[in-house]
C-alpha cells in the first residue's frame, strides 16, 4: 500500500477527480451521458493523462521541490525517479489509447495536450506566462474533450465555461510562481513572472484574472441555459467565486504565512465551481429574482 499510496500521491489524483467531474458536466450540458463503454473511455483519457503529466513534472522538479521544502514522494524517497518515469509511460500510453477508441477529435486533444506536458516539465514552466497558460489550459480543455465525445460542433456555453476555467486557472498558477519563487528562481533558473515584475504586480494581474472568471460566472447565471437564474447554480458558485476572491486578495497583500493554505482553498473554490457546473446541468430550480 505504501507504494501505491505513494503513486496516487505523485499523480495527483484529487486532480485526476476534477477533470472527470468536468468531462461529466460538458457531456451534460450536451444533451446527456453517452454509450457506456464511451463514457468509461472518456473519464480514463483525461484521468491518465493528467497522472502522466504530474508524475513526469515531479521527475523534473526534484531539485526545486527540495528548495521549497515540498514534502513530495520522489524527495522522501517513497518512488524512485526511474518508476516516476515509468508511471509516466504507462499512463500516457493508456490515456491516449482511450482517447483513440472515441474518435478522432478526442485522440487529437489528447496526443496534444500529451506532448505539452512532456514539454511544459522540460521547458515550458520556466518560461514567463507560457507555462502558466499552459496549466490553465490543461485544467480547461476537458470542458473542450467532453464536448467532442458526443459532439463535432463547439457548444457556445462550453466554450464561455472553457474560458471561465482559464481564467481562474491562470490566476491560480500565477500565485503559485508567487509561493515557489526561490526554488523556481534559484534552483530552476526560471524566468518566471514574478521574476520580470515582482510578486506584486504578478499577485494583481492574478486577481484580476480571478475577478474576470467570478464576471463570467455571474454572466452565466443571467444568459446561458441551465444556469439562467438556476437558485442551485447561483448558492454554489457564490462560494466559489468568494473562495477565489479571497484566495487572489491574500496573495496581493502578501501574506506569505497563509499560501499554502489559500492556495489550497482555491484549489476547492475550483472543485466547487466544477460541482457546481455539475449539478446545475442535472437540477434546476427558479430563482425568485
Amino acid at each position: 500500500m505504501g507504494k501505491l499510496r505513494a503513486a496516487l500521491e505523485l499523480t495527483r489524483i484529487e486532480h485526476s477527480m476534477m477533470l472527470i467531474v468536468a468531462v461529466i458536466a460538458a457531456e451534460l450540458l450536451l444533451g446527456g451521458i453517452p454509450k457506456p463503454y464511451i463514457f468509461i473511455l472518456s473519464l480514463i483519457t483525461p484521468v491518465f493523462i493528467s497522472m502522466g503529466a504530474f508524475a513526469i513534472n515531479d521527475y523534473f522538479d526534484i531539485d526545486t521541490d527540495r528548495k521549497n521544502k515540498k514534502s513530495r514522494p520522489l524527495v522522501r524517497g517513497d518512488l524512485s525517479p526511474s518508476e516516476a518515469l515509468y508511471i509516466t509511460g504507462v499512463s500516457m500510453i493508456v490515456g491516449i489509447i482511450g482517447s483513440a477508441l472515441i474518435n478522432a477529435q478526442c485522440l487529437i486533444i489528447a496526443l496534444i495536450f500529451a506532448a505539452l506536458s512532456l514539454l511544459y516539465s522540460y521547458k515550458l514552466k520556466d518560461m514567463p506566462l507560457i507555462g502558466n497558460m499552459y496549466i490553465a489550459f490543461s485544467m480547461s480543455i476537458p470542458f473542450i474533450f467532453g464536448n467532442y465525445v458526443l459532439s463535432a460542433n463547439l457548444s457556445s456555453a462550453i466554450a464561455v465555461i472553457f474560458v471561465m476555467v482559464f481564467f481562474s486557472g491562470l490566476a491560480r498558477e500565477i500565485d503559485g510562481t508567487i509561493r515557489d519563487y526561490e526554488g523556481d528562481t534559484k534552483i530552476r533558473k526560471a524566468t518566471t513572472l514574478p521574476k520580470l515584475i515582482g510578486n506584486f504586480a504578478s499577485a494583481r494581474i492574478a486577481f484580476v484574472l480571478y475577478a474576470a472568471a467570478v464576471i463570467i460566472s455571474i454572466y452565466l447565471f443571467y444568459d446561458v441555459t441551465p444556469f439562467s437564474h438556476n437558485l442551485v447554480y447561483a448558492l454554489l458558485i457564490a462560494i466559489a467565486d468568494i473562495s477565489l476572491l479571497y484566495s487572489g486578495a491574500a496573495f496581493v497583500l502578501g501574506k506569505k504565512r497563509s499560501y499554502d493554505f489559500v492556495r489550497n482553498v482555491s484549489l476547492a473554490g475550483m472543485g466547487l465551481a466544477l460541482v457546481c457546473v455539475l449539478i446545475s446541468s442535472l437540477v434546476y430550480i427558479q430563482t425568485p429574482f
